[in-house]
């Protein structure tokens, strides 16, 4: 297996890297919110709601999604996918599939506008783990001025946030060894446009966010199909865009995506999302393969696997990422399986099983989690597929503070939560819901498009 240590492609040209996106502090620009740590400094975030009580509005979807909703302003974006692999009885004709980017507005939940892409084919076919969690897996992303999207094989596109294309780039169309689709979600770096497409392109790329154009490309062949959304970490003298590959975590340069560092920490599927706190990178793996999470510092170069490594432990995630929050390593694994690690030294401070768990709609019903938790308030919020969100405490002891189900919604709910102006954006098959404090009744049940593009 060769390493690709150097940038392959790489198109630098007098590109500014000093251009800052345009989100406020109140956004929700990407997958796990503003860091893609999962950790929001909100407060007043609701602890309890059903489907009569604190719901503030529900908006229908024009289809299924296990991306999460992300927030810029008054606006709320989500993908879903339609005309294919919609009904697992009768899964219908691969050509008539769409994916389409909602937007939403935060304050009352109407539809503003929605704009549909018809698919690139050949698709991978509707079936097996492809059908836990559909055709419009992959977060979007914003820098305040435009909306990006990852459709797999049909592409990365860039709307304005009135919902006119700007630019369309293709990343590839190949597929992983089990043909299950694609998930990994962007990130905006500067003026870049972070995406891992291994599984389409064997290959990380920076985008210019304006124009789509390549700027850099680091290929990742030999390394299998990873679904790691890539975050940065401040490493002090240094940025990092840590992504977890398959049989390896890297440390990249997200100027040129040079590769700084790599790791050999992890066994498993490369799905989950790496944190960090204080230039200690955490990060787990799962899944066939092998189990594990691990401790990193950050700043490292080459081989860092015994020089850099801080703890490694045989516990982890298939699915689920974790959440890292002052003495604590946190994460719900796809079995409902509640951990708690000392972030310092890995060693296990509890382990507990959340009750009352079914899976998806799916082959999978042993997986009764997918979505990512996110912690708030003094709280950690766990959405499962099937069971409605847990909420636990923060701290060393596991303690289950409520458990909300919204009876009426039967469908899966596989996205993480957003978190934005004290409110929590919980999005399933058929609808995202906003939940706040005080409400007592579900305002918006229905929701024609005021706009469509």
């Amino acid at each position: 297996m060769q390493r690709y240590r150097q940038t392959i492609g790489v198109l630098i040209s007098a590109l500014p890297f000093l251009v800052g996106h345009g989100a406020v502090a109140d956004d929700w620009p990407r997958f796990r919110g503003p860091d893609g740590l999962a950790v929001s400094l909100d407060q007043d975030v609701p602890l309890t709601w059903n489907d009569g009580k604190n719901i503030a509005w529900k908006t229908a979807l024009p289809g299924p999604g296990s991306s999460s909703p992300i927030v810029t302003g008054d606006r709320v974006f989500v993908t879903c996918y339609s005309g294919y692999g919609v009904d697992p009885s009768s899964p219908g004709d691969e050509e008539k599939l769409m994916r389409s980017l909602v937007c939403v507005r935060l304050h009352d939940g109407a539809t503003l506008w929605q704009k549909a892409v018809p698919a690139t084919l050949p698709e991978d076919q509707y079936g097996g783990m492809l059908a836990e969690h559909g055709y419009a897996s992959h977060t979007a992303a914003t820098d305040g001025k435009r909306v990006f999207v990852f459709f797999g094989k049909s592409g990365v596109l860039a709307f304005d946030l009135d919902g006119s294309q700007l630019w369309r780039t293709a990343v590839g169309t190949g597929s992983d060894f089990m043909r299950m689709g694609s998930g990994s979600s962007l990130a905006v770096y500067k003026n870049l446009l972070i995406v891992n497409a291994s599984t389409e392109g064997q290959a990380i790329l920076g985008l210019d966010a304006a124009t789509g154009s390549q700027v850099w490309k680091t290929e990742t062949k030999g390394y299998g199909s990873s679904q790691s959304t890539p975050v940065i970490v401040n490493a002090g003298k240094q940025e990092e865009l840590v992504v977890n590959l398959q049989g390896e975590i890297w440390g990249l340069d997200p100027k040129d995506g040079g590769l700084f560092w790599f790791a050999n920490a992890l066994g498993g599927a490369a799905n989950t999302t790496a944190v960090a706190q204080q230039g200690i990178i955490y990060a787990l793996g799962g899944g066939p393969g092998g189990t594990g999470a691990a401790a990193i510092r950050a700043g490292g170069h080459d081989d860092v696997t015994k020089s850099g490594l801080v703890w490694k432990k045989t516990v982890g995630s298939y699915v689920p990422s974790p959440v890292v929050l002052g003495d604590y390593l946190y994460w719900v694994d796809d079995k409902g399986t509640a951990y708690c690690l000392k972030a310092q030294s890995g060693d296990q401070v509890y382990r507990e099983r959340l009750s009352g768990l079914a899976g998806g709609g799916g082959r999978g019903r042993s997986s009764p989690v997918y979505a990512s938790m996110v912690a708030a308030d003094g709280k950690l919020y766990v959405v499962s597929r099937r069971n409605g969100t847990f909420v636990l405490a923060q701290g060393p002891k596991f303690e289950l503070l409520a458990h909300n189900e919204i009876e009426s919604d039967g469908s899966d709910f596989n996205a993480s939560p957003a978190v934005v102006q004290g409110r929590l954006l919980l999005r399933s098959n058929q609808a995202v819901y906003c939940v706040g404090e005080g409400f007592s009744r579900t305002s918006r049940t229905t929701n024609p498009v005021i706009r469509s593009k």
